[in-house]
């Protein structure tokens, strides 16, 4: 059985860049380097700069390192429900379709996972028709009729 490799920071742009209809937005001025992945205008990852609402428990400092992932109502609830997972959320991101994962962490996800949670999010934010066509494309690749 082929072991699959643990995901890296660099497999964020690339699993996102290769979607359909995929732009990268520049990092916002304040927070240099830190990009967001947009379909059709629609931000579906992005990478955010240390905030007040995301904060080390142990220390209280702002986490320097999260990662934005969109995702349904459902996946976020399991997702974050999940005490093995390493994404989370926060009192700001209540009532908000997305999940947090900490950079550091990205190691915890296999790069199979990470490249599903990139996808999940690329589908909740593209037009109906581009995830359709998506789908389909992916389905007779994979040979399933």
């Amino acid at each position: 059985m082929a072991r699959t490799r643990r995901a890296r920071v660099s497999d964020v742009e690339e699993i996102a860049m290769s979607l359909p209809d995929v732009t990268r937005d520049p990092a916002d001025p304040a927070t240099p380097g830190r990009p967001a992945y947009q379909v059709h205008g629609k931000t579906f990852a992005f990478f955010r700069g240390p905030r007040k609402d995301a904060v080390d428990p142990e220390t209280g400092a702002p986490f320097e390192d999260v990662i934005v992932f969109r995702c349904t109502a459902e996946d976020k609830q399991a997702l974050v429900g999940d005490e093995t997972s390493p994404f989370f959320t926060t009192p700001h991101w209540n009532g908000f379709n997305a999940v947090l994962l900490l950079e550091r962490h990205l190691g915890r996800l296999s790069l199979a996972e990470l490249r599903e949670v990139i996808t999940d999010a690329w589908l909740v934010r593209a037009p109906r028709r581009a995830a359709k066509d998506f789908l389909a494309s992916s389905t007779e690749e994979a040979g399933i009729p």
